[in-house]
């Protein structure tokens, strides 16, 4: 968006994440430039690019979160994919995690369609609306602590403005399950002594000044837990399942 105000630092990260327009925060999230190794890391990807993606323009930016404005149920992760949403400007699109989850969308009635290609591919979440604690492609899928907590006041700020309609949140991975617990507590909810362990399908209710919401955990649908079986559809699809009922999004 042109005219955008451009965060060089983490100063001007949390001086503009003070804003109540959700479209504005996306804008400004898009075009961050708090933390130069992922600066430079999504922009060398997106010129050197994947051989199999030679031919595609390439993103090459920080993802903003995705989905309706007043969802019901949160899907949140940890980063963006060098080649997958760093490619397609799409979080969770371009890669084979991407290509599970959204055929779970789609199977349990959450997304209209079973794939996510790219931005224009005519994909609608139902309900719902995804998000990362960290917006740029790290190298080796890794943030350091110093860009996970730059990158904390979008990620709490949205998360902020989506939270009096949220009543399921689905945390993919213990990274972004962590994260997410985080966040929660720095908006004032009140997160159980000792934290709630990650561990596949478990759930946890939690109350922030929004009302109750429940947090539910998920193993991540990464390659190498889809291959090996520790990730399969049926325990993918239940996780969602379990969150739309909980949202009250039953058909």
């Amino acid at each position: 968006m042109r005219g955008t105000r451009v965060a060089h630092d983490a100063g001007e990260v949390v001086r503009l994440a003070e804003t109540g327009d959700l479209h504005e925060l996306d804008a400004r999230v898009s075009v961050c430039c708090a933390c130069p190794r992922l600066v430079e890391w999504r922009e060398d990807v997106a010129v050197s690019k994947r051989k199999s993606f030679a031919d595609q323009p390439y993103w090459g930016r920080p993802i903003p979160g995705w989905g309706v404005d007043e969802p019901r149920i949160l899907i949140a992760g940890l980063a963006p994919a060098a080649n997958g949403g760093n490619r397609t400007g799409r979080v969770f699109t371009g890669d084979r995690s991407g290509d599970w989850l959204f055929a779970s969308l789609y199977r349990v009635g959450l997304a209209n369609q079973p794939t996510s290609e790219h931005a224009g591919d005519g994909l609608r979440l139902i309900g719902t609306r995804m998000i990362a604690a960290v917006r740029c492609a790290p190298p080796a899928n890794k943030p350091t602590p110093t860009e996970r907590d730059t990158c904390a006041p979008w990620y709490n700020r949205e998360l902020e403005l989506v939270l009096p309609t949220t009543k399921a949140i689905v945390c993919l991975g213990k990274f972004g399950y962590d994260a997410l617990l985080t966040a929660l507590a720095a908006l004032g909810a009140t997160i159980p002594k000792p934290r709630p362990k990650f561990g596949h399908a478990a759930e946890h209710r939690i109350t922030t000044p929004h009302g109750d919401l429940t947090v539910l955990a998920s193993f991540h649908p990464s390659q190498q837990n889809t291959f090996t079986g520790k990730l399969t559809e049926p325990m993918l699809d239940q996780v969602l399942t379990r969150a739309k009922t909980l949202a009250g999004l039953e058909d």
